[in-house]
């Protein structure tokens, strides 16, 4: 068992705990495969549109709709929860910021490192107690995957074993009755590729520019924990 295994359970017995559960293993948290992370992320108001839809699909992606919940309360600073589709308690912890992504003239945002790995606690029952103090949102993703091999920018739907890589996500998301869309990167494998990965990504990505003057600020830069947190009160997910 390593040094941070106290640590990790002392996290998963609080998440346990927001979920209804009263008791996770020791170690369990420890012993899970933890998946490090480098992340971009942009979050726009509105529907996604047509256009936006069109750029994206010059590229090989597979879809999936799902709708997730994240722990907004209690509060878990740096700490990000969320239960996937109904499955498995996902948990990330943000490791810092390495800089800025910038692709001149086209896209500039926050780089996030992030450390994930998942808890296996039943599904929370939307009637239980604790459900109060979680945001369902749901999720229409269309995602491309982005390997550098010898220089080149390699594009696939699917991901090839445990091959390092950068996966580039549009998403259509509803939550507390409105629409809002999504833009984002995240590269996976050995820590010392993970800058270059999603760089090369996105240069390649935004070698055509988004329509309709659409350019991913710094001012939509924001994870999914950031962007839940700054919208006030917790609303509905019903409507259309």
């Amino acid at each position: 068992m390593t040094a941070e295994a106290p640590v990790h359970d002392t996290l998963a017995g609080l998440i346990a705990a927001a979920a209804g559960h009263s008791w996770v293993p020791p170690g369990q948290a420890a012993a899970c495969k933890r998946v490090r992370s480098l992340e971009a992320r942009w979050i726009f108001p509105g529907r996604l549109t047509a256009a936006v839809a069109g750029w994206f699909a010059r590229f090989p992606a597979r879809t999936e709709s799902r709708e997730d919940a994240y722990l907004l309360d209690p509060r878990l600073p740096g700490v990000s929860v969320k239960v996937r589709g109904g499955g498995p308690v996902e948990v990330k912890v943000y490791r810092g910021s390495p800089g800025i992504l910038e692709v001149a003239g086209r896209a500039r945002g926050r780089l996030e490192a992030w450390q994930k790995w998942a808890l296996a606690l039943r599904p929370l029952s939307r009637d239980s107690a604790q459900a109060a103090g979680w945001r369902p949102v749901r999720k229409r993703r269309r995602i491309s995957r982005f390997s550098l091999a010898d220089g080149q920018i390699v594009v696939r739907a699917q991901q090839r074993g445990h091959e390092p890589g950068c996966e580039v996500e549009l998403t259509e998301i509803r939550t507390g009755g409105q629409d809002w869309w999504s833009l984002a990167f995240e590269a996976t494998g050995p820590v010392g590729l993970l800058r270059s990965q999603l760089q090369a990504t996105a240069a390649h990505v935004f070698a055509q520019a988004l329509p309709g003057g659409v350019e991913p600020g710094p001012d939509h830069s924001r994870s999914y924990l950031q962007w839940l947190g700054q919208r006030p009160g917790a609303g509905n997910d019903a409507g259309p």
